[in-house]
């Protein structure tokens, strides 16, 4: 797996037809994950639990690229994950770990 970001298609419509709201969004992600002690790794981790919990797809895919490209293993992938599993519930995580399965295979 590259180290390559390959934004979705509707990421691309959205930064063709709202350009400067994108850039601020951009900008308030990478603002806050330099705003402290944690790592890009645990903070993609962070933001794939929180992902998988709200059911986006194309979050958990983004999500665990990121991480992957960060030095996470899949191993860790799965189990920051499965520890959601008394939080969220097994058909979230269930969900979720096929999501990742579709980005890391």
């Amino acid at each position: 797996m590259g180290d390559k970001k390959v934004p979705s298609k509707h990421y691309h419509y959205l930064k063709a037809n709202f350009p400067e709201v994108m850039a601020a969004v951009e900008t308030l992600g990478a603002t806050a994950r330099e705003a402290g002690p944690l790592d890009k790794k645990t903070t993609e981790l962070i933001q794939l639990g929180v992902a998988a919990s709200a059911q986006s797809v194309g979050s958990v895919h983004s999500h665990a690229r990121r991480a992957l490209a960060a030095g996470a293993s899949r191993q860790e992938l799965e189990h920051a994950l499965l520890v959601l599993v008394s939080t969220i519930g097994f058909p979230k995580v269930a969900a979720a770990l096929s999501w990742i399965q579709e980005v890391s295979d």
